[in-house]
Parts: C-alpha cells; structure tokens; sequence
C-alpha cells in the first residue's frame, strides 16, 4: 500500500511533457535548414551528412549540438578542476582535532582528576598515530574524560557509515544523521534482504513477488522508485561503479585510510560485510559497467565519498552525453539522446534545445525535402529543390533592386502589359481583373433588374478583364562551365546557384518559356536542375564549348516560334570539341580548329536569332579578348561579374533579353 502511495504521488506530479511531441512546441522552422543544407550540397556534400552539419552548426536562433558538447566538456573539465577526493578525511581529521583539543582542554581544567591517570591520559594522547584511522582506532578504547570529546569521537564513526551507505544509496547520508539504533538496525535488514533478492535473481529464479515485498518493506531507502529488479539493478551498480572509480582515482594512502577507517563505521565490522557482498552481486550481475575507470580530480573542494560518488555519476552521465552528441557511432540517432541526463548536467535550457534539435530533424525527414535513392543515399527532392532556388532567387532579387538605375517592372512576368482595353472574362484566363468596369457592370444590372434596395452583388458575367499585349514566349539556354578551373577558383558553387536561381524564376514566374541548362566540361551534357545542383566538382581538364553550342541550337530549333536567349557562363578558352565521329578532341593551348568550331557553332546560334551574353569569370587577359571577340562576331555582349554577383549578372540579362532591355524585377513581384 505504501508504494501505491508513492505511485500516485509520482504520477500525479506535473512535470514536462514526454508522451510524443509536445502538443504547446512552437513549430519548427525548415526554410533556414534547408538552404543551409542546399549550399553544403551544392559545394559537394551529400545531403545526409549536410543535414548533419547544420544540426551541428546550429542556425541563427538554434543551438547546435555542437554548443551542447562544447558545455558539456565544460561542465565535466569544472567537475575535475574543482573538486578532490580528500573531503572525507578531512571531515575526520577535523573531528578528531576538535575530539583531541576539547579532551586536552578538560585534562587541564578538572581538578578533582588524579595526576596520574591526568598524566596517563595525556601520554595517550601525545602517542596517537598520525594517521587519522590509526589514531581512531588507538581511542577505540580510550576513557574520555569530556563529554563534548566524546560526541565528536562518536561522530566520526556515524560519518563514515553515513558515508560508506551514501556511496551506495544516495542520500542515505542525509537520511541517517542522527539515527537511532532502531534505525541502524532497519539500515541491516535492509541490506540482508536486498543480498537475499539479487542473488535469488542471479540464480534466475521469478523474483517479481519477492521484489514488491522488499519494495513494500523498504522503498523508502529508493526515491527512484523501481518497478523490477532490473531497474533496482540499473540504478545501484551505476552508482556501486562510480563508488569504485572514486577508489580508483584515490591514492593508495587514501585508500589506505579510508578502508581502515571503514571498519569502524556505526561501531560495526558487520555494515562492511554487507557492502562488499552487495558490491560482488552488482558486478556479477552487472560486468558491462565501469569498474575500472578513474580521474585525475585536483582541485580545492575536497568531496566526502557519498558526494563524490555523485560526481563520478555525473561524469559518467556527461561522457556518455558527449558520445551521443557527437553522432559519430554506426547508427546514431539523435533520438537517442537523453534528455534527462542532459537536463540533470545543463538545465532545462539546454534539454529544450536538444529537443528542439530532434524534432528539427524528425521534420527535415518527414518533411519531403529529402528522399532515400535506390542506393541507399539521400537527396534533395524538388520540393527542396523549390525551397533553395526560391531563397537563392530573393537573394537576387535584393541585391538587384539595390543598384543604382535598377528600372522597377512592376508587372514583369505577367501575361503582359496592359492594352488599356478589357473583355469578359472566359474560362483559363489569368490576366488581372478591370475592377471599374467589374463593379459598374454589376450595378447596371442590378438597376436593370428593377430589384431597388437589393445592394449589389457580382455575377460571373460582370467580371471583365484587362486585355494585355502579346508577350514573345523565350527559349533560353544557360551554358555553364564545369571544369577543372570552375572548382579549382571556387566558382562552382556561384555556377550552381546561378542556375538553380535561373530555373526558379522561369519555372515560377515565366512558365512559358523554355529553359535547358547545359553543363560544359570535356564534353557537355544537358542536365536538369537536380542533377546539376548535386553535381560533383569535375576535375577533368577540357573546355568544351563547341559541344555545349551543339545542344543549345538543338534545343532553339525545336522551339522555332520562341526568342533564343544564349547565356554562357565560363572562365576559360575552348580547348576541346567534339569529332565527327563523337570522340572528343582535346589540347592544350587551344586548338585552332577547336576555335574554328566553337565559332562556326556560335554563328549559328545567331543566325537563329540568338540574344547571347556571355559571362566571364576571372581576369585572364586572353580569355577577355577571345570572349570579346566571340561576343562582337554574334553583335552580343560580355559581362565580367564577381563570383557573388554572377546569379545577378544572369538573371539581370535574362530579363532585359526578354524585354529587351536592361530591366530588373523588385523582388515583392517575384512570387517570393
């Protein structure tokens, strides 16, 4: 009945929500994740161990796991610097002073005391040994003449099995100052009984019943409140393991000390059997814990064992924190985490942002941003594809209103300009509502219908629309290089992020114009946006403009109707094309015949009516006049922009080629 008592007591406790997620959590936010998650897959890191790192990292708000282990360590280096193991014989020696000091003082003062046994007494005590358990056990038998002397002496045997019983069951230290006899004796049985149950458990006996009588009988020497014997089991060869690496970690003087001294705990040789057949059933039942382990502990707060067993405990908790945030092990999770342990080491602050953390993870899985492939590797999904080029584009799109003589296109990528006229609208129309001629139609129906008083109310065939101009439909092809160079001069991630930002705008905002995307090394190769923003850096030599030319005009002659728009992005010469018979001719300088071909191909490309801009990384004088010299023969133009504003030069061009002008799109009408 007493532990149904504390049952409900435990259970009606409030306490922080564990069951699932936690219904009150402020959702968590994936737009940072995974763009910082998009940037590390675009420099070439899978998305698994991207996901990983930015767990790590932490975001601008979210404590990282790397924060958590950073005050972890801190946490256990303040346990060993401040802390030693000596606080126990310190407590002894300081009682065994005041014990010696107040002896001597009353030696002094009785005058009704014979000389002799004054004499006696006080060559007793100027012979004690200077060990502090030697000299206990040399006044094992001493008759003390003060009283006040003899309640430290009995003191110091009360510590220490105070001591010797808080190293095994925490709290006991507490529990027992001041205990009676009767409670000495409860403190045995208890002991006799808790023998009794683990070794009929090591015997592999059903000792359920057997566990629930001890429970009833003595569950209040246990807080923790076991429910079986193997949590009872958890519980104390944990703390039975601490208590030895504090041993470990001792001096063989201390240790010396401190087991003599033992002997003579509560007056009673018996409080020692007991604890040392408790100790060899948690190692028999329990060998996986750390028996063996110890610490350097060197600082100026000396600890009593009880204490000192805790911190031990504590460091054990903080090791095994540091192992599970550092997620390095075949299968870690961060579910795995304790949140409890962390909690007890670092506060509640830091088990919320280990929570957080968890469920940030749990959301970036579930949340479609990411997908298992056939061989077992994640990737980026379009939908995440979606997510990073819509926040590549609004970093365009800020850096581009910011500039100087920017023209503001508030109706860029609509259907067109408006015509000044309106119509009815029809089914599939997307153009804007005239709402003057909307709301005047509605009225003049009304009054026609004679309904006076009625109020106005709109009917599908009052909505007019605003007629707009035709708008040319585009075929675009962006050329990109990739290689050796790109990635040697760090321009492979801004190549990447130029295209992805490209192809969201004219996926979201110009949905009829046509985008290919050309990717140029060695040899080229059209790729859409998934696979070129996981592309690896490519560390073949070869520049294969010639090849990348070939594509493009394939992919203007089959949109005979649209405007070509030619966007070519590189930091080298042509220095391969491709053969008649599809090998791949390659030299170094550029060939002439190389040249020769890229020229030819690149002509065509104007012949069919190509606007083409090309975009030149780096400052190599040789590459700025073939480039100027390829730009003037198709009456295009060049551009030379810094690694960071490629993305703006591109997308800047894109649109002045479909308006034919330089113009540039505020980012509020960008669908951002």
């Amino acid at each position: 009945m007493a532990r149904q008592n504390r049952r409900l007591t435990r259970d009606t406790r409030y306490g922080r929500y564990t069951d699932g997620p936690d219904p009150l959590a402020a959702p968590v936010d994936l737009a940072e994740a995974l763009d910082a998650i998009g940037q590390d897959v675009m420099g070439g890191t899978s998305p698994e161990r991207a996901m990983r790192e930015f767990l790590r990292r932490g975001g601008r708000t979210q404590r990282g796991l790397d924060d958590l282990a950073r005050r972890v360590a801190e946490r256990r280096r303040e346990l060993t610097s401040r802390n030693n193991l000596d606080g126990t014989l310190q407590q002894v020696r300081e009682l065994l002073d005041q014990a010696l000091l107040a002896e001597r003082g009353e030696l002094a003062r009785n005058v009704d005391l014979d000389d002799g046994d004054r004499a006696l007494a006080e060559l007793q005590l100027d012979s004690l040994s200077p060990s502090p358990a030697a000299a206990v056990q040399e006044l094992g038998d001493y008759d003390w003449t003060s009283p006040t002397a003899r309640q430290k002496y009995d003191e110091i045997k009360d510590l220490l099995g105070r001591e010797v019983l808080d190293q095994r069951f925490a709290g006991m230290k507490q529990a027992l100052e001041g205990a009676t006899d009767q409670d000495r004796a409860a403190v045995s049985a208890m002991m006799q009984d808790l023998n009794a149950l683990l070794e009929a458990h090591a015997r592999g006996e059903d000792t359920q019943q057997q566990f629930d009588d001890f429970m009833d009988q003595h569950g209040e020497y246990f807080p923790s409140d076991p429910a079986n014997v193997d949590e009872l089991l958890d519980d104390l060869a944990a703390r039975a393991a601490a208590a030895q690496r504090m041993r470990n970690s001792m001096t063989q003087e201390q240790r010396d000390e401190l087991d003599a001294l033992a002997q003579q705990a509560f007056g009673s040789p018996d409080l020692m059997g007991q604890l040392s057949q408790l100790d060899g059933n948690l190692r028999a039942l329990r060998p996986g814990e750390d028996w063996g382990g110890s610490e350097r502990m060197e600082g100026e707060q000396g600890l009593g064992l009880g204490d000192g067993t805790g911190v031990f405990q504590d460091i054990a908790d903080l090791d095994a924190l540091a192992d599970q945030l550092a997620q390095s092990g075949p299968g870690s999770e961060l579910d795995d985490l304790d949140l409890d342990a962390l909690s007890r080491q670092l506060g509640d602050e830091a088990a919320v942002d280990a929570k957080t953390l968890q469920r940030l993870e749990q959301a970036l899985r579930n949340s479609g941003a990411m997908r298992r492939g056939a061989d077992g590797q994640l990737r980026l999904t379009p939908k995440a594809m979606r997510q990073l080029g819509k926040s590549l584009l609004k970093d365009v799109a800020q850096r581009m209103s910011g500039r100087q003589g920017a023209r503001d296109l508030r109706r860029s990528g609509a259907a067109g300009e408006p015509s000044g006229a309106s119509r009815q609208w029809a089914f599939g129309d997307t153009e804007p509502w005239d709402i003057p001629r909307t709301i005047t139609n509605a009225v003049v129906r009304t009054a026609a219908s004679g309904r006076q008083g009625a109020g106005v109310r709109l009917s599908i065939e009052d909505v007019e629309v605003q007629e707009t101009e035709a708008r040319t439909q585009a075929c675009v092809a962006l050329l990109v290089d990739t290689s050796f160079s790109m990635a040697m001069e760090d321009r492979w991630v801004p190549m990447k992020r130029t295209a992805l930002a490209l192809h969201t705008l004219v996926s979201t905002r110009f949905r009829g114009d046509d985008l290919q995307l050309i990717a140029f090394g060695r040899e080229a190769e059209v790729m859409d946006v998934e696979q070129l923003v996981g592309l690896d850096a490519m560390w073949d030599k070869g520049t294969n403009l010639h090849h990348a030319l070939l594509l493009a005009n394939r992919h203007f002659r089959k949109h005979p109707t649209a405007q070509p728009v030619l966007l070519i992005v590189t930091d080298g010469e042509p220095t391969s094309h491709l053969e008649p018979n599809g090998q791949v001719w390659f030299d170094y300088p550029p060939d002439p015949v190389t040249i020769a071909l890229t020229v030819r191909e690149l002509e065509n490309a104007g012949r069919l009516g190509a606007q083409t801009t090309f975009f030149r990384l780096g400052e190599d004088p040789g590459l700025a006049r073939f480039v100027d010299a390829m730009a003037k023969r198709v009456d295009g133009s060049v551009v030379a922009p810094e690694n960071d504003d490629l993305g703006v030069a591109v997308v800047g061009s894109y649109l002045g080629s479909r308006r034919g002008a330089g113009g540039a799109l505020p980012r509020d009408d960008w669908g951002l």
